[in-house]
């Protein structure tokens, strides 16, 4: 059980578990999406960005990619550069490929991009390689006080 699993059931979020194998190296949102069998515009990967102000986190289909522009005007900031991935593994205390975008160490700004809402449900982490919740897109945005905006550029 990871944090993030105990996170969604202390707040009796309803979310689906999905497990599988994983054995990508990068672009484990894609990964993800393929031995799920899911398409993967439903599948979200948790980005870790940074900037003057400190961290922003984005949550992007992993069919396109984070807009650094659109995701610094949605989180009110000047701008925001990606986070390297070890600095993000210590901040968020997961693994990458497995950073869940709940009960990371610190609460985080977090914008969701905007295509979850043309979707029920959504994949994100679950905290670990190999482990996705499904969630509906407001509940993502409730449980983490998450911004809706347009930041992703789709593929």
């Amino acid at each position: 059980m990871t944090p993030a699993i105990r996170f969604l059931e202390q707040h009796k979020a309803i979310f689906t578990l999905h497990q599988y194998d994983c054995t990508a190296q990068d672009d484990f949102g894609a990964h993800a999406a393929g031995q799920l069998g899911v398409p993967p515009a439903r599948v979200f990967k948790t980005l870790l960005t940074e900037g003057e102000q400190g961290a922003v986190v984005a949550l992007v289909p992993s069919s396109g990619k984070v807009n650094l522009k659109r995701l610094a005007k949605a989180a009110g900031v000047k701008k925001l550069d990606m986070m390297p991935p070890q600095k993000a593994e210590r901040l968020t205390g997961y693994k990458v490929g497995g950073i869940s975008p709940f009960a990371q160490k610190k609460r985080l700004p977090t914008v969701l991009d905007a295509s979850a809402l043309e979707h029920d449900s959504v994949l994100v982490s679950g905290g670990k390689r190999g482990l996705s919740v499904g969630l509906a897109a407001e509940v993502i945005a409730g449980l983490l006080q998450a911004r809706i905006a347009d930041i992703a550029e789709h593929d």
